[in-house]
């Protein structure tokens, strides 16, 4: 039973949902955390399946996953995993905490990856300006070519932000972004969520827009156009209140989504429908 030792069920949402960005192999223990994180390690040890994850996630309206990779081997194993079940896509890329690897050939192998029919993204890549297990130099080169990598085989881009807005709008401007840009874990304010509105770009929205001291995050939500954004888990790591600190699963999600909605003063099930037809324009049909 996959949530032995997770939160209990929030109430089923009465539209359909989707999770735009989660991390089956984490959860499912394939690949261990590289920072030995203890959230992880907890969401590992409830022995879930993806099946179970499936399951669960399903009974509570949340119908579709998008997992993510970090590195090669979790992008493998991620495009690998979406091959098999039609309600999950794939992303692929090297995460930028991981940027030192992206050498010419694990970055020949990603945009290999990212050609399969069933993997819809690249990422997460981007900069992390909150850690320093990667150098600024590495990071910046491998979320260029993560954008190439991109435009070249059509998919959108998923961006890992932390601590570095600024950096990452310049990169975006000056290598010229992808058609389909997503922030993940959008974690910026009102003024960047403005900037980010003015190109076009979607915020993905996570459990953290739910704790008491974000209401920067809810600014940024309540200014963004319905049409922008995409809610997800970022699971097993950032679960929504009242859960904060314990795993994160998908089927979490609808905390997220009831706490956007509140927000922006529109019915959970709008907004459901909303991000749907958001997700069909990022990800492409399922």
């Amino acid at each position: 039973m996959s949530t032995t030792n997770l939160p209990a069920a929030p109430k089923p949402l009465t539209a359909e949902v989707f999770d735009s960005h989660c991390h089956l192999d984490i959860m499912v223990g394939n690949r261990q955390a590289s920072s030995g994180d203890p959230v992880a390690q907890a969401a590992q040890a409830a022995r879930a399946s993806v099946e179970g994850i499936l399951g669960e996630a399903r009974a509570v309206g949340v119908t579709r996953l998008v997992t993510i990779g970090y590195d090669l081997p979790s992008s493998r194993w991620n495009a690998e995993t979406a091959g098999l079940h039609a309600d999950i896509y794939a992303g692929v890329a090297i995460h930028p905490n991981e940027a030192h690897a992206s050498t010419p050939e694990v970055l020949a192998e990603i945009e290999e990856l990212a050609r399969l029919p069933h993997v819809r993204a690249v990422g997460e890549t981007g900069l992390d300006y909150y850690r320093d297990w990667a150098s600024k130099d590495d990071q910046h080169a491998s979320f260029r070519a993560h954008i190439e990598i991109a435009k070249r085989t059509g998919k959108a881009l998923v961006i890992h932000d932390r601590e570095a807005h600024d950096d990452v709008l310049r990169v975006l401007a000056e290598q010229g972004a992808p058609e389909i840009v997503v922030f993940h874990s959008f974690s910026g304010d009102a003024e960047m969520a403005k900037k980010c509105v003015e190109a076009g770009y979607f915020m993905s929205f996570s459990g953290p827009v739910t704790y008491k001291n974000a209401a920067y995050l809810r600014e940024a939500a309540r200014i963004t156009p319905k049409e922008l954004i995409l809610v997800e888990t970022d699971a097993p790591y950032l679960p929504p209140m009242p859960h904060r600190g314990k795993p994160n699963a998908p089927y979490l999600l609808p905390l997220t989504l009831r706490c956007l909605a509140e927000v922006k003063q529109i019915e959970p099930a709008d907004l459901a429908v909303a991000i749907g037809t958001n997700g069909e324009t990022v990800f492409g049909a399922w």
